[in-house]
Formats: structure tokens, C-alpha cells, sequence
């Protein structure tokens, strides 16, 4: 290890030893990590500041510059507030909500925000407890806010916390107010930070904002008749120790369902996800629990939400009565499907109606708005781009849903980010509509797969933890654009899109622009036979993703055919993989 950066390193964090702002408990973990002959944890949580990026704070928990605490959060707040303050400097109040998830450390964290807001003269609305990030949203806007915090890292491991930070129309906050934010942040010394809180400026909310929140979620409903037909749908629900454990029922209950079960042991409160390695939807791991249940209670359908409630997961039976996870690939295609058909069948679906996926999400969304006539639009990876297309064109033209591959989905316009409640309200009446016709879940994604095309959706994350992790994925994309694939399992390239330089090169070279409103450090590569590959580090976590969707050599022409469909598709994603050095 370079023993400059160690020297550095050492230096910053023995200027927190010698600073009165920081308390005991800081200082003896700081001291703890100064004193280890193995410096790699003191490099770690000091060779940086926590980067404030477009979508706020996400890190590991600790003492550190690097690290999620009182300390680096109440820095980005006064940056925010010293943002806002000159912003909204005609204003003679400025307001914001500030929520938070299950995780350690979160309460501590949104007071501590609330407190910094009020010592700015910035009122603040607090969640009286933990509330889903959807409802964070919703309430700015519903409030007249001027912004939001939301205390949550969402569905990363158990030692990481967060910040998302959100603009007026209760989306993450976009150009140009991101970096200006940003830029303020950047300015702040701890010593800066305005830490007494004014309790006449913070004012609790809680059961009256559930109340308008679940009002406007039954504004996803498509058909409520449908719901009514099978109300005693058999439903097993997990919150996963997070947000969503009683809005979630209760949004459930208010659509017509009554067959709602819980999964007990994931109800309870617990920063800690005891029952899970991982916190996140994408996880077969995490649903076993309610898996079992389901089992036992012979349920149609398994669903859960990720601890701040913005992502879901489902599950379903297959032919042979054995569990399913649907993808979010397939999850947000079955939403859109379902909206556009029945939308259509009810005389509801109008010509100026659109929805948004994100680049990355499987092409086939694309297929089913084309062969109905809907308008598609491509955005960048964040709900936040989604919440753009929702903006530009408000008043206008109507958003009926969008969604991304993560496991997120928003079914209606009153909120601007993923909504798991509202989605998963959603998810059971296709659940129920699917059940009206004899059919299941899964026969309706053979439906889909067998009316608009088959491909195979895989992520794969290289994790490349800490600053020589970070060096690693900085060049991984230098190669990848000095050294572009030409061909992929076997089929050409025909084009490739480079969304840093804004620029789409076909297969005889030419080059055109991508009308786009940022850039971004994203690749893709399309194939001849339909395969699309995207490479995209996370904004978020210390890795690298490589987003491969792959077709078969002959369509789908029946549910028989999927084995088959899925063992061509897989083989191409193997070769793809070999192909990269995954």
C-alpha cells in the first residue's frame, strides 16, 4: 500500500482526534483504526470524502470521511440547506420533508437532518417513524415542499446507510439543482455545520399523510371488477424487516383483497435483516421465507418489498406447482403488458398516453408498445429520469407506468420514484385477472414470451470493494471503449452506443448522435440477432455491471418451448461472459 496515502490518510483522521466537534465514540474508533499495524481499514474510511453525488449519500456505516455518521450527514445537510437558502431566497418559508427507513443509525441520522434544516431556518416536516421512500415523495409533493431527505440505503447490505436527496416535484434531484448542490456540499467543513435545532421549524407527520398516500395509490387500479371477482386471492406478503410492513397490508385491504398473510418473522423492525444475508428483492435467498409460507398456506402468489419499500419482488407457481421468481425484467413487462391490454379492452388507454423504460431494460417492453401503438420512452438508468419523462410532459400527455430491471416499477404519476405499495396493490389484480381466466402468473409471461418474443435477462456485478476497486472499474471502461467487441456470441455488433460521448456507431462505422439530456458513463452494444449488452458502473455501490439480454435461435412458439428457448438464450449469455473475462 502507497505509504503517502497511508501518511494522508493518518493525518486527516488524527485531525478528528484533535477536533472538539467530534464526540467520544468517534474519536476511540478513529483511534482504533490509526492504532491497527493493518492500515487498509484507516485507507478505507479516509482516503476520501463520501462523494455527495446526483443522488446523495450511499456508504458503509463508521467513523471516517468515507463513512456514513452524524458528522459527514450533517455536512451535506447544511450544503443542501445553504443550497436551498439561496435558491429559494424570495421565499418567505422554506420547507422540507425528511424520512427515513429500518436501518442503525437511521432515526439518528433523519433528526440529525432535521435538526441542521431548522438551525438554517428551513421548516421540516419529520415522519414520526420509519415510512416507505415512496411515501417520502409523495408527501413533498402533496406538502409544497421545496425538497426532501430520505434516510435510507435501500436494499444494500446491512452496514450500509444513506441519503437520497429530493427536488419539489418529489423526485431525486436532477440538473442543474444536482450540482449545485453538490457544489455547496463540497464547500462545508465540519466546523460549518449549524448543528442546535430549532424545535419551533420541525413538525412531526405521520397517520394523516398514510391516509392521502394509500388515497392516491388506488389510483394505479385498473379494473377494480376484476378484484372483486377474486378478493380471497390467497396472498403472502413479506416487508422484509423494513417500511412497508403495515402500508402495504392496509393498500392491499383498501383494493378489495382479503386473503392477505404475513410472513411473521420478516415484520419485525431489524437493521440487522436477521433473516436474510441480503436485503435485496434480487435475491433468491431472501424470499425463502416466504416461499415456505406460501407453501404451506397454498398461496397464489408471494410478494414482498425491499426495506424502504420502493422495489418488490413476486413470486409464482410454475406447471409443476414449484416457486418462481419473476425477474425484474419480466416484472416490469408483465406491469406494461397488463396496463396496455387492459387499458385497451376498457376504452381507458387514449393516443397521448405513454410509458418509460430504462436503457438497460429488456427490449421485448419495447416490442409490446410498438405492436399496440403506445408510446415508449428510453431513459437513463434512476427513477429519476423516469420522473423527468413524467415532468416534461405534464399537462400534456399521460404517464401510465415505467419501470427499470432492479426490481422497480410506478404505476401512476401522484409520486416519483419506484413504488413498491402501489405496484404490488397492482401485481395482485393482474394476479387476479390472470386467476379470472384459469391462468397464473407464470402463464401469463408465456403469453407475453409467446406473442411478442422470448429473450434472457442476466446482471452480472463485478464488485471491486475500496479506492483500488475504484481505480479498477475506471479502467475496465477505458478498455472497454479502446477495445469494443465486434461480435458477440457469435453475431455482429451493429451497433454501439456510447452514452459519455453521446455518440452511436453502426456496423460500417457511422457515427450519429444520441439525443439524451446528460451524459453518462454507460455502454451498449446491439446484436444482428437481438442480443444486447450494457455496461454501466454503479452510482451507488463499488461495482461494475454488465447487463446481457439474449435471444434464442428460433422464437418461442409455445409454453413447451420455453426449456428450450431459455437453454439457447443461456448458452449465448455463457459465451458472452467468457467473451468479456466475467
Amino acid at each position: 500500500m502507497d505509504n503517502q496515502l497511508i501518511q494522508q490518510c493518518a493525518a486527516v483522521a488524527q485531525s478528528w482526534l484533535d477536533s472538539p466537534v467530534f464526540d467520544n465514540d468517534t474519536k476511540a474508533e478513529v483511534k482504533t483504526l490509526l492504532d491497527n499495524e493493518d492500515k487498509t481499514g484507516l485507507v478505507d474510511a479516509f482516503y476520501q470524502t463520501l462523494e455527495f453525488g446526483t443522488g446523495g449519500l450511499r456508504g458503509i456505516m463508521g467513523a471516517g470521511t468515507n463513512r456514513m455518521n452524524k458528522y459527514v450527514v450533517g455536512m451535506a445537510t447544511q450544503g443542501f440547506a445553504n443550497y436551498l437558502n439561496k435558491n429559494f431566497a424570495d421565499r418567505k418559508r422554506i420547507s422540507v420533508v425528511v424520512g427515513h427507513d429500518c436501518r442503525n443509525n437511521s432515526r439518528l441520522f433523519a433528526e440529525t437532518v432535521a435538526g441542521v434544516f431548522s438551525a438554517n431556518g428551513i421548516f421540516v416536516y419529520l415522519f414520526e417513524s420509519l415510512r416507505p421512500t415512496p411515501e417520502i415523495s409523495f408527501a413533498i409533493r402533496q406538502l409544497g415542499a421545496q425538497a426532501g431527505v430520505n434516510v435510507t440505503a435501500s436494499h444494500n447490505p446491512r452496514e450500509y446507510n444513506g441519503y437520497k436527496a429530493y427536488w419539489d416535484d418529489g423526485a431525486q434531484v436532477l440538473a442543474p439543482h444536482d450540482k449545485g448542490i453538490i457544489d455547496e456540499v463540497n464547500k462545508v467543513k465540519v466546523e460549518d455545520v449549524k448543528w442546535e435545532q430549532n424545535a419551533d421549524l420541525v413538525k412531526i407527520i405521520g397517520g394523516e399523510m398514510d391516509y392521502d398516500y394509500m388515497t392516491a395509490v388506488k389510483e394505479a387500479m385498473v379494473d377494480q371488477d376484476v378484484i372483486l371477482r377474486q378478493k380471497d386471492l390467497n396472498i403472502v406478503y413479506s416487508a422484509m424487516h423494513g417500511t412497508g410492513r403495515v402500508i402495504v397490508p392496509l393498500c392491499l385491504r383498501s383494493w378489495g383483497f382479503q386473503n392477505i398473510n404475513v410472513v411473521p418473522e420478516q415484520m419485525v423492525v431489524d437493521g440487522n435483516f436477521p433473516t436474510v444475508v441480503s436485503p435485496n428483492p434480487e435475491n433468491a435467498e431472501a424470499m425463502t421465507l416466504g416461499m415456505k409460507l406460501g407453501t404451506k398456506l397454498n398461496a397464489d402468489l408471494v410478494v414482498a418489498t425491499d426495506p424502504d419499500a420502493d422495489r418488490l419482488a413476486i413470486v409464482c407457481r410454475d406447471p409443476k406447482g414449484e416457486w418462481m421468481i419473476i425477474n425484474g425484467n419480466q416484472t416490469c413487462m408483465m406491469f406494461c403488458y397488463y396496463i396496455i391490454k387492459n387499458k385497451i379492452k376498457l376504452g381507458q388507454l387514449k393516443p397521448t398516453d405513454f410509458l418509460v423504460k430504462t436503457i438497460v431494460t429488456t427490449e421485448v417492453i419495447a416490442e409490446i408498445a410498438k405492436k399496440n401503438g403506445v408510446e415508449l420512452r428510453d431513459c437513463y438508468t434512476g427513477f429519476k429520469w423516469i420522473a423527468r419523462e413524467i415532468a416534461i410532459s405534464e399537462g400534456k400527455q399521460k404517464y401510465i407506468g415505467g419501470g427499470e430491471e432492479s426490481f422497480g416499477f410506478l404505476p401512476y404519476d401522484k409520486v416519483r420514484d419506484k413504488d413498491a405499495p402501489a405496484s404490488i396493490c397492482l401485481i395482485c389484480e393482474i394476479a387476479a385477472w390472470a386467476k379470472d381466466q384459469g391462468k397464473t402468473l407464470y402463464d401469463l409471461l408465456m403469453d407475453i414470451y409467446k406473442e411478442y418474443g422470448y429473450t434472457l435477462n442476466t446482471t452480472v456485478n463485478v464488485v471491486k470493494p475500496g479506492k483500488s476497486g475504484a481505480d479498477e472499474i475506471k479502467q475496465m471502461m477505458v478498455d472497454l471503449r479502446t477495445n469494443a467487441p465486434k461480435t458477440l456470441a457469435g453475431s455482429k455488433v451493429v451497433c454501439a452506443k456510447d452514452f459519455q460521448a453521446l455518440t452511436a456507431t453502426d456496423a460500417n462505422g457511422n457515427v450519429s448522435k444520441l439525443d439524451m439530456p446528460a451524459t453518462s458513463n454507460v455502454l451498449q452494444w446491439f446484436c444482428e440477432d437481438g442480443t444486447k449488452v450494457s455496461v454501466r458502473p454503479s452510482g451507488t455501490e463499488p461495482k461494475i455491471k454488465f447487463y446481457v439480454e439474449a435471444t434464442p435461435d428460433k422464437p418461442m412458439c409455445s409454453a413447451d418451448c420455453f426449456e428450450r428457448v431459455s437453454r439457447e438464450a443461456a448458452a449465448k449469455v455463457e459465451a458472452i461472459k467468457k467473451e468479456l473475462s466475467l
